[in-house]
This record gives C-alpha cells, sequence and structure tokens, in this order.
C-alpha cells in the first residue's frame, strides 16, 4: 500500500510542487485548501482534494479522517496559532513539516545556521499581526511551536527556505529580472552587482519538504537553498545565458541611481547585507540540489510561457535609461 500524505495548501506555487513531488515518490495525496485557486491535479486519480479552511480545527481533522495521512507537509502556516492547530490535530502521522523561512533568522551573521543563528522574537500582537512586517516573526514563533511539540513526542520538523523561486510563482519576483533581460540590452543592478540574496529552487524546496518528512529529526530545523550561490549580477549573466541573448549588466550605485530618483530597495531582490542559509544539515539526510543553470532554464521557459512579467516590481524603465545616460558620460 503506497504512503498517505496531506499537502495543507497545493494548488499556487511551493504547494503545487510538493504534490508532484509526492506523486513522483508513489504517495496517494490528499489537497486541503480552500479551493479559491484553479486546481492543477484535477482529474488525477491520485491525487484527492478535501475543500476546508485550515484555520478551522474541524476542517483539519476532516482532513485527517479523509486522507489517514502518514506525513502532512504545512505550506500555508502563516500565525503560530496555525502551526499549534496543526502539531495538536497531526500528533500521531509519521512526520509534520512545517514550512518556515530564512526570514525567522533576526540576526545578521554569513551563513545562518540551525541552532546557532537566533530567532526573531515575537510579541503576542506580532502573532496575530497581518502585516509583512512581522511575516519573519511570525515564522520564528510556528518554529517554536515545533520544536515545543516535538518536546513532548510529536514527530514535527520544520523547513526554512530562503528566496523561493521557479515556475508558477505568482511573486512575479524573478519574472522582472527575466522580462528585463529578455527585453532590454542593457539591464541596470543596483550598487555594485556583488550583493547576495539566498534562493531556492522551488523544486528542490518541494524534495526538502518530503526528505525531512522521510528522514528529518523530530524538533529539527532544516535549511534550504540553492547549494550555489549567485551575485545579482551573476543572476543576470545567468538569465542571459539561459536565453541566449545578448545583455549588458550595468551596475549603478546610489549616486547615479539618485538620477533617475531611485534608491537600490527599489530593485526586488536587492539586499544590502548577505543573506546566506547553511544547508549542510539538510545535505546530510541526502538531499540534493538542482543545479543553477537548469533550475533557470526551467524558470525563464516557464516565464516565457506564461503571462507573467513582474511589472509589480518595475522601478521604471524610463527612470533606468536616466541612470544609463548618466553613467554614459562618467
Amino acid at each position: 500500500m503506497a504512503d498517505s500524505a496531506l499537502v495543507i495548501g497545493g494548488t499556487r506555487f511551493i504547494g503545487r510542487h510538493v504534490v508532484e513531488e509526492l506523486r513522483e515518490h508513489d504517495y496517494e495525496v490528499t489537497m486541503l485548501n480552500r479551493g479559491n485557486h484553479e486546481n492543477p491535479f484535477a482529474g488525477a486519480d491520485d491525487v484527492t482534494h478535501v475543500e476546508g479552511d485550515r484555520t478551522d480545527d474541524t476542517d483539519l481533522r476532516t482532513a485527517k479522517l479523509s486522507a489517514e495521512p502518514d506525513v502532512v507537509i504545512d505550506c500555508i502556516a502563516y500565525y503560530p496559532a496555525d502551526v499549534e492547530a496543526a502539531v495538536d490535530v497531526f500528533a500521531d502521522v509519521d512526520g509534520y513539516v512545517y514550512i518556515s523561512s530564512g526570514d525567522a533568522y533576526g540576526a545578521e551573521e554569513i551563513p545562518k545556521r540551525e541552532g546557532e543563528t537566533e530567532l526573531r522574537p515575537c510579541t503576542a500582537e506580532q502573532a496575530t499581526d497581518e502585516s509583512h512586517d512581522t511575516y519573519g516573526n511570525r515564522k520564528a514563533e510556528g518554529d517554536r511551536v515545533v520544536f515545543e511539540a516535538a518536546a513532548e513526542g510529536v514527530n514535527a520538523m520544520a523547513v526554512r527556505p530562503c528566496i523561493v523561486y521557479g515556475p508558477h510563482d505568482y511573486t512575479e519576483r524573478l519574472d522582472y529580472w527575466i522580462d528585463r533581460v529578455a527585453n532590454c540590452d542593457r539591464v541596470v543592478v543596483p550598487g555594485d552587482g556583488q550583493n547576495v540574496w539566498h534562493r531556492a529552487y522551488v523544486e528542490d524546496v518541494a524534495s526538502a519538504l518530503r526528505v525531512v518528512a522521510e528522514r528529518g529529526e523530530p524538533g529539527e530545523a532544516y535549511n534550504v537553498g540553492d547549494r550555489q550561490l549567485v551575485t545579482l549580477e551573476e543572476m543576470v549573466e545567468l538569465i542571459a545565458d539561459v536565453l541566449d541573448t545578448d545583455c549588458e549588466v550595468v551596475p549603478a550605485g546610489a549616486d547615479a541611481l539618485a538620477s533617475g530618483s531611485l534608491e537600490p530597495d527599489d530593485f526586488v531582490l536587492y539586499r544590502d547585507y548577505p543573506h546566506v542559509l547553511d544547508t549542510c544539515k539538510l545535505a546530510a539526510l541526502g538531499w540534493e540540489s538542482t543545479p543553477i543553470e537548469e533550475a533557470m532554464h526551467r524558470t525563464a521557459v516557464d516565464h516565457l510561457e506564461s503571462d507573467r512579467d513582474g511589472s509589480e516590481h518595475d522601478p521604471g524603465r524610463q527612470a533606468e535609461e536616466r541612470v544609463l545616460g548618466v553613467l554614459d558620460t562618467l
């Protein structure tokens, strides 16, 4: 009999790839979500959809009864209360895996290591706040809920991805850069182009979640990210390579950007201080990452086949042209 998995979420980005990963490893998969998004697995014999709200304990228990899961992958636990409910309902499964975040870390150090790097605090007010400013605090508190549950005998673990990219990415963060490279022969990158913000290919995040569910230690957290890191400039050059196009990367410091009324933070995926996660603990479980050339190729192909352009992150091409004009006079 095939193992059974319950995915809380499962239709949009990370969850969609988790379902695919589990299917490829012969799991019978049940998804629990509200049904607000198109189900890419409608009609699949090995995927069952249970409609429900993950914040409703009754819906969680109904999904558990339907799936009888060996493992549970929790893709949409955004508040500590979500995790508290889940570790109670799924206290007897073989593996409950909570998707945390690299943003749970509260100390800026290179690299950030599980069990060593300090996590963000979380006040009672932050635990229920809906703003993005408290996202990392809420994720860190979810980690602490997992640790406490494991101490009481629950097979609960956490996985901390950094910035996730890949096919079906509705955030469109990388889509902005792919669109720029595809349509412009000169692309402005902020600063000297050497800033590093660790990224994680979505299929690797999905495989990490499965591997941790199967082999992880209860009460542990595992970082996940590309095993090879690239700077922002190298990322743009990699995109150009996989698109087989010529593109000049033009670094622009704060003064040059100011000529276009821009700041470095106006560019998505820019981070002043490097954000790097140590992934050795995950690799020790047998997890491997996709070569970045292959990961970027799959991401770019999906972008070209979609209607995503990352325009919500666009700092404005006219502003960039003013910056390029100033740099050309230097």
